[in-house]
């Protein structure tokens, strides 16, 4: 079977180098035999592995095989088989570069049954990873900063609620401020004043329940009074005092979200004419909502943020001086002293007296655990991330990554705002958890905040999506944002992917204008020109690329984009 199926085998690979597609590599197998190789039985097939580190180490990929219902006879010659299969090898760095093999082998059908292996052979080689050459902009988290502990005497805590459609229930699952809330409750600030205010989205669902609004802060009030009775000693329901508000069917809301969001000022504009043009109830307003293209926009990340509530505490604390304060934090911290010996803003001001990470770490764990306020869980993520920067070893830096974005999670949950969200983002991107860092960026979006930060979420996760394999998702990301270097470059980037060297290169050009002696966008248009067989271009490019930066000339001669040029004297000499 062996050798008669070898005879006149033919095996494709599409594509036929190996490119990684966010964080996978796929790929599809054509096998081609002879009909004359079956025999009753037995079964010929071939098991695909992934060599790479020099042939040192190997990955078992799969199988294509020619068992009955695996293959289908060639509509041109029906004496050849056809099996085809879709494969997908995990991508890291250290499998770049590598060769794909195929190891052919004669089995019988039954449990135990006799087998028998051919030579391996080569099928295709890996891995170009052009898709990875990702521009963005990473720079370390600032620490949030602290009063000067003489000036703290107590302030106002903000926390927002957001509710379901519809619904005055107050949720405790992920976006909520409930933890945050109890937390506050339960560290027993001398309180004065509770203001809460609600209100609801234009949606028919929202807006069919006239007192939809008012429900909402009567649900928020009951909450805090119901907790306060349970959790503090130190304030009653009779001694605070409540004032509430419901904002019903306000555009006024509605407009200031829009004016904070990502749209464009044209778009902004043709919303403020509907709702101040047209005639028709609160309800036809919102109808013609429906019929502008970016109406998705709105229903994705303005709405669900008009569904909100919020609950604002006036506070007092007495004063601590700075001489006192480094003393007393470290025997709380040392647990030689209650907490309660400093106020939450002293205890978080006295880890700005050492410089030592591992002691700041300590104090704001310390935080924490005591009075669970987002300024802590925040300035321990930058703890974290600066740790994680000095680590050498990759398994202890990830941990603390993760930590960092664990805690930076935690602080945009009981602060939520564009910029605390986009920061948590920014932590999860950094540790390589995507996924958590897609729901990051979707969460700081929909929340609204200054144009600048908003620019920049959308740019970064226009960037994320290129590395997960979504170009498409990437490029409306990207029209959201400002015409930035990074934006350009992805922009570019996503061209290539799509197979439109053209529309790439000039986009490139566009990058060169933001930053002149940018040698990634002289290194794209290389590989813009290998990919159209022009070694003089890419030669001219790539010696550009690589007098601005010699790193380029190692990754030259190791990319499979050039695979073909390797003996070309253009490519050759502009690696020197």
């Amino acid at each position: 079977m062996l050798k008669v199926a070898g005879e006149g085998q033919q095996v494709a690979v599409q594509p036929a180098v190996l490119e990684t597609n966010g964080e996978n590599v796929l790929f599809e197998v054509k096998a081609r035999v002879p009909a004359k190789h079956l025999k009753k039985g037995y079964a010929y097939g071939l098991n695909l592995r992934y060599h790479y580190d020099n042939g040192l180490r190997e990955d078992t990929v799969g199988r294509i095989g020619f068992a009955s219902g695996d293959y289908v006879y060639d509509e041109d010659r029906k004496d050849q088989l056809v099996a085809t299969k879709q494969f997908n090898i995990p991508f890291v760095p250290r499998k770049n570069p590598g060769q794909l093999m195929a190891t052919p082998e004669a089995r019988q059908l039954k449990p135990n049954g006799k087998r028998k292996a051919g030579k391996p052979f080569l099928i295709a080689r890996g891995i170009v990873t052009t898709s990875r050459l990702v521009v963005r902009q990473d720079s370390l988290i600032p620490y949030l900063p602290e009063p000067p502990a003489n000036l703290a005497g107590g302030g106002i805590r903000v926390l927002p609620f957001f509710f379901d459609t519809g619904e005055s229930k107050i949720r405790n699952y992920l976006g909520t401020n409930v933890a945050a809330l109890e937390e506050f409750i339960e560290a027993n600030q001398k309180t004065e004043l509770v203001m809460v205010v609600a209100a609801n989205s234009p949606e028919p669902q929202e807006t069919k329940n006239p007192r939809l609004a008012e429900q909402r802060t009567q649900a928020l009030v009951k909450y805090f009074k119901n907790r306060l009775d349970v959790s503090s000693y130190l304030n009653s329901v009779s001694a605070v005092r409540f004032e509430t508000k419901a904002y019903r069917n306000r555009w006024d809301l509605f407009m200031q979200k829009v004016q904070e969001s990502a749209l464009q000022p044209a778009q902004v504009d043709s919303i403020i004419t509907i709702l101040n043009e047209s005639k028709g109830t609160f309800a036809e307003r919102e109808q013609q909502l429906h019929r502008l293209s970016y109406f998705d926009y709105l229903e994705q990340y303005i709405y669900p943020v008009m569904r909100f509530g919020t609950v604002a505490v006036k506070y007092s604390a007495p004063q601590r001086y700075e001489s006192e304060i480094y003393l007393l934090s470290k025997k709380i911290v040392e647990k030689q002293m209650e907490a309660d010996a400093l106020t939450p803003e002293e205890l978080r001001y006295s880890a700005t007296l050492t410089p030592l990470l591992a002691e700041k770490q300590r104090i704001y764990e310390t935080a924490i655990a005591t009075t669970g306020r987002w300024e802590a869980y925040h300035n321990l993520g930058v703890v974290l991330a600066a740790r994680a920067e000095k680590e050498v070893n990759l398994r202890v830096k990830r941990a603390y990554q993760r930590r960092a974005a664990t805690n930076f999670t935690l602080a945009a949950h009981r602060n939520p705002t564009a910029l605390t969200f986009y920061r948590a983002a920014t932590a999860y991107h950094r540790a390589g958890d995507k996924l958590e860092a897609l729901q990051s960026y979707d969460y700081a979006i929909k929340l609204g905040g200054p144009r600048a930060i908003l620019n920049q979420v959308f740019a970064d996760k226009a960037a994320l999506e290129i590395e997960i394999g979504q170009p498409e998702d990437a490029l409306r990301s990207i029209s959201f944002s400002d015409k930035s270097y990074q934006n350009t470059m992805n922009r570019a980037l996503v061209y290539l992917l799509k197979n439109n060297p053209d529309g790439a290169a000039a986009i490139y050009q566009e990058a060169l204008t933001l930053k002149p002696n940018d040698a990634l966008a002289y290194y794209c248009l290389a590989i813009i020109a290998a990919r159209q067989q022009d070694p003089a271009t890419v030669g001219l490019h790539l010696r550009r690329a690589v007098q601005l930066d010699r790193s380029f000339a190692q990754r030259a001669v190791e990319d499979l984009e050039f695979r073909d040029l390797a003996a070309n004297k253009a490519f050759v000499e502009a690696l020197k």
